[in-house]
């Protein structure tokens, strides 16, 4: 791959944004590129603004990480700019290289491949809500970040939007896919059997548009530790366990809540009457969503106490 010589259009505006980042008292550049450049150039250039350098492949990035940049591979070649951005941003908080109220300068191509052309001013308060890394950090212990986000986002969409104006509960499971398929059957024909690895990965567009189409068909979707859905339709066979849930809980949540303690997976269920979005870890319910109208808003952990028989 041929480095992204640092002059012309591309020197230009990432001295844009350190003039921008200086005046509005951002804690970082966010730059996200299609190929390396010249990282000495780019330091001496980037003052004492703090840089970090985001990509969908390694060898995009190749060299950076010497060069002292913090960096990040996404892996997401077929999604747009705007999702590149929100995950990137999302590490950076995960691993507290950025406050969840910090606002951040942004460089990318928005309109010409291969090309950086853009800016933007992005508060992250309003970007990612209010989430915690507290949060991140409990959502992280089982399964990659970047897979349980990408199906907690289908789950709020889910929540929020049901489909075709009648609200719609569904179950996600995520980690120990191959557990998860021991402990469930099928409830009717896998509608993800004989497609590719590739055609079956929640971070495609497509594949979200699939599972939102499914989620009105009974049982849950299975999901892999990289995000390839492993199966949908299942039916949970866990095995009882002592588990209390906090009354109003129906049958899927208890599902949800027994698989997970069972395996070491987390399931995600969408409730029926209210949207709201559980996650089970354990057995017990670790964070709860609540999928408003308007942008996603990730509630500080509000514990449900068990209610007394």
């Amino acid at each position: 791959m041929n480095p992204q010589r640092f002059a012309g259009q591309l020197a230009a505006i990432f001295d844009l944004a350190v003039q921008l980042a200086e005046s509005a008292k951002a804690e970082a550049i966010m730059i996200l590129l299609e190929s390396p450049t010249d990282w000495e150039k780019l330091k001496a250039r980037s003052d004492s603004a703090k840089v970090l350098i985001a990509a969908d492949r390694p060898e995009q990035i190749e060299g950076a990480a010497q060069a002292g940049f913090k960096t990040f591979v996404l892996h997401m070649e077929d999604v747009p700019v705007f999702e590149k951005l929100t995950q990137a941003l999302l590490e950076s908080v995960a691993q507290e290289l950025l406050k969840t109220g910090s606002d951040v300068i942004a460089v990318y191509s928005g309109f010409e491949p291969g090309k950086i052309d853009s800016l933007s001013y992005i508060r992250l308060d309003e970007h990612l809500g209010r989430l915690t890394v507290r949060d991140l950090r409990q959502l992280k212990t089982r399964v990659p970040l970047e897979t349980l986000k990408a199906v907690v986002d289908i789950a709020v969409e889910i929540g929020r939007e049901g489909r075709e104006g009648k609200p719609v509960g569904t179950m996600f499971v995520v980690g120990d896919a191959r557990k998860v398929m021991e402990n469930s059957h099928p409830a009717v024909h896998d509608p993800f059997r004989g497609y590719s690895r590739k055609e079956r990965n929640v971070r495609d567009r497509k594949v979200r548009e699939s599972i939102k189409e499914l989620a009105q068909l009974d049982g849950a979707f299975v999901i892999e530790a990289d995000g390839v859905v492993a199966s949908a339709c299942r039916i949970l066979d866990s095995a009882p366990v002592a588990l209390t849930l906090s009354k109003g809980l129906g049958a899927r949540h208890w599902a949800a809540a027994g698989i997970s303690k069972n395996t070491k997976a987390i399931a995600v269920v969408v409730s029926e009457s209210s949207g709201t979005v559980r996650l089970f870890q354990n057995g017990e319910v670790v964070l709860r969503i609540e999928p408003f109208r308007r942008a996603m808003k990730w509630k500080e952990f509000d514990y449900e106490p068990p209610t007394a028989e």
